[in-house]
């Protein structure tokens, strides 16, 4: 390895140059290992006050927009659905994307969006929490289904009955008083 002289006088390495037509990165001979991961995460949030305004009309274009946002962040969409007042999203979560920030960026970008669609949107707003849980690659199937059955499944339950069942089901303390917005 080559080493200059910095400002104090001491060594400093420098990266050797990458070898003409390896593809792999090497450092001092050798390559270095990969980061990988497959978090799975299933993503729930509402509109404001759950208030109806995603319609037929809208709904497909919304989760198309969701699935591109997600894909952006580097956390491609595996299935999107909802009803007229949430939306589900299992994804698959980058090893360099804190949830947080997925949801900011989502949500910020579909609300913009949305209320480009015309009158009856341009007061649009998400709720400002989420619901983040971790599943299994062998839940995945099932989350799908759960998700592909939005629509049938909230003619029995209501979305805030929805969430409470699911906050219990993954062990997530609450306090039902900064749930709801």
């Amino acid at each position: 390895m080559i080493a200059q002289g910095n400002a104090l006088g001491k060594h400093v390495p420098q990266p050797r140059k990458a070898l003409k037509g390896r593809t792999n990165h090497v450092f001092g001979g050798r390559p270095v290992a990969q980061s990988l991961s497959n978090i799975l995460v299933h993503l729930i949030f509402s509109t404001k006050e759950r208030q109806p305004l995603i319609g037929e009309g809208v709904a497909d274009e919304l989760y198309r927009y969701l699935a591109t946002a997600c894909a952006t962040c580097g956390c491609p969409a595996l299935r999107i659905g909802g009803t007229e007042d949430h939306v589900h999203i299992l994804l698959s979560l980058s090893r360099t994307m804190a949830v947080s920030d997925l949801v900011e960026e989502v949500k910020k970008g579909a609300s913009k969006w949305i209320k480009t669609k015309g009158p009856d949107y341009r007061l649009f707003t998400w709720q400002a929490g989420y619901g983040a849980f971790s599943i299994g690659q062998s839940q995945a199937e099932a989350v799908t289904r759960y998700i592909d059955g939005q629509r049938e499944h909230h003619k029995k339950r209501a979305f805030q009955d929805e969430f409470r069942a699911l906050l219990r089901r993954y062990q997530v303390e609450f306090d039902e008083r900064y749930v709801w917005d």
